[in-house]
């Protein structure tokens, strides 16, 4: 049984991150407990800003929403986990108005997760799984290395499924951006 001296909100996160001591490091949290990541390589921010610029062109063509990069979302009425995808992406129907200065008080439709040195696949699986379980329908977690993508939904039976998808496959939108096509060679030929 894990004993914590105290559980986290979204204000203390806040708070946390506006410190000095913090001011290079990435916070996020899960049911109450924190946890610190240093700031991206060179890298990952490359992959997280390539996807960022083709979700950008696809969804400013259909107004669709807003995609975001290294934001942090909270689920409504959670102030116990926040979670700050790579790239996230929010319709337009979803999205709050005016989109908030600080944390924004919905989840992503998408969520993307690029792995760093400084993550474990399984650090990045749970992440996935608070995702899923929050109301986010399509997660992506990249590995640069590998030149592949692990594709993850959640079913109408409340199971987690995931695929794997490699350098030479498509990503594709659905069911969050219908029509949406990534196809892999042409992010992982820019690195």
């Amino acid at each position: 049984m894990i004993v914590r001296d105290r559980v986290y909100t979204i204000d203390d996160v806040w708070r946390l991150s506006q410190q000095p001591e913090n001011e290079h490091k990435f916070i996020y949290l899960i049911d109450g407990e924190l946890f610190f990541m240093p700031r991206p390589g060179g890298l990952h921010g490359l992959i997280a800003s390539l996807i960022a610029h083709f979700l950008w062109s696809y969804v400013l063509e259909r107004d669709l929403g807003q995609v975001t990069t290294e934001t942090g979302y909270h689920p409504p009425g959670d102030r116990t986990t926040l979670l700050g995808p790579d790239v996230g992406f929010v319709h337009r129907e979803r999205a709050p108005e005016p989109f908030p200065l600080r944390f924004v008080p919905v989840m992503p439709d998408l969520a993307v997760e690029v792995f760093s040195p400084s993550n474990t696949m399984p650090e990045l699986r749970r992440k996935t799984e608070v995702y899923l379980r929050q109301g986010v329908a399509l997660v992506w977690l990249v590995n640069p290395e590998e030149k592949t993508v692990e594709v993850w939904r959640k079913t109408a039976a409340d199971e987690l499924t995931s695929e794997a998808v490699g350098a030479d496959g498509v990503l594709s939108g659905e069911p969050v951006l219908p029509g949406f096509t990534l196809a892999l060679d042409s992010l992982f030929s820019r690195v």
